[in-house]
């Protein structure tokens, strides 16, 4: 049985692996990749097979490759059957396979160099993720996605002093315009549209929408700002929004809103991609 990737296109580093994944040029080819890592994720939820930080690079792993088919025009209703055949094949292995332990070991070497990447970008169809797991002394960015609102710079993503602690935010630099009284993420509600909404502009109806809002804001520090900018404002978030943005499909956008006493909107648009897979590497902790 084909698990792990042969020894010609297995590499030592997060970037490369996530490359391959890209470049399964065929739906078909990005399938099997996600066959592949949903087993091996299968398998150490059953037989404990890799410590918690590979565990979590393989976690990772399986949610960019799964990113990667749907990208690749896979259903979702076909990788879900797929995760299941997975699993299923995972449970009829014996964890004392010989087979098994051949893998085990292939890919403890090919994720080998996942537990040193310490920055990494996750494409998606239009927008990047870009992943950090260093920690410092302050809250700084350790996931971000660029956007725009206007002429005025949007950055929305994860911020804190450690990767796996970093919590919802975005921050904002407007040209011209007083400062918003309220902020929120509105996003495809999951309850009455439970199927991924990919229509002309990739948003549900009203309806069909959920927001959440913005716990409160303050003026952003130096290091939460756009690079150029002098000034902005930083919206923090509840838990619960970076929960629901990692289950949205990675096809799908999400808006930032930001509201004035005006009754005017300020929206900035934003892409789910592999949000789901970049906060999997933060979890592994810092570098």
């Amino acid at each position: 049985m084909k698990i792990a990737p042969s020894p010609r296109i297995v590499s030592r580093t997060l970037a490369a692996i996530v490359a391959l994944t890209l470049a399964a040029g065929t739906a078909t080819a990005a399938g099997d990749v996600y066959y592949e890592r949903a087993f091996v994720r299968a398998a150490q939820d059953k037989c404990r097979l890799f410590e918690p930080r590979l565990t979590q690079a393989l976690e990772a792993a399986t949610l960019q490759a799964r990113g990667a088919a749907l990208r690749a025009g896979r259903p979702a209703t076909e990788l879900a059957a797929t995760a299941e055949r997975a699993k299923a094949r995972a449970e009829a292995t014996p964890c004392n396979d010989a087979e098994l332990n051949q893998v085990k070991t292939r890919v403890r070497h090919a994720f080998a160099g996942w537990s040193r990447a310490a920055r990494i970008n996750f494409p998606g169809d239009r927008a990047v993720w870009s992943a950090d797991r260093f920690e410092s002394a302050h809250d700084g960015w350790r996931l971000f996605q660029d956007a725009a609102t206007g002429a005025s710079p949007v950055r929305f993503g994860l911020t804190g002093k450690a990767p796996q602690d970093a919590r919802p935010a975005a921050v904002v630099s407007f040209v011209g315009k007083p400062r918003p009284y309220a902020a929120r993420i509105v996003m495809r509600d999951a309850t009455p549209s439970p199927r991924p909404w990919l229509g002309t502009d990739g948003l549900p109806p009203d309806a069909a929408r959920r927001a959440v809002f913005a716990a409160g804001s303050d003026l952003a520090p130096r290091e939460l700002l756009v690079s150029g900018a002098r000034a902005g404002e930083v919206w923090r978030f509840p838990d619960s929004a970076a929960e629901a943005l990692a289950a949205l499909d990675p096809r799908e956008p999400f808006l930032i809103e930001f509201l004035f006493r005006d009754d005017s909107v300020a929206t900035a648009r934003f892409e789910a991609g592999d949000f789901a897979a970049a906060r999997a590497f933060l979890a592994m902790g810092p570098v």
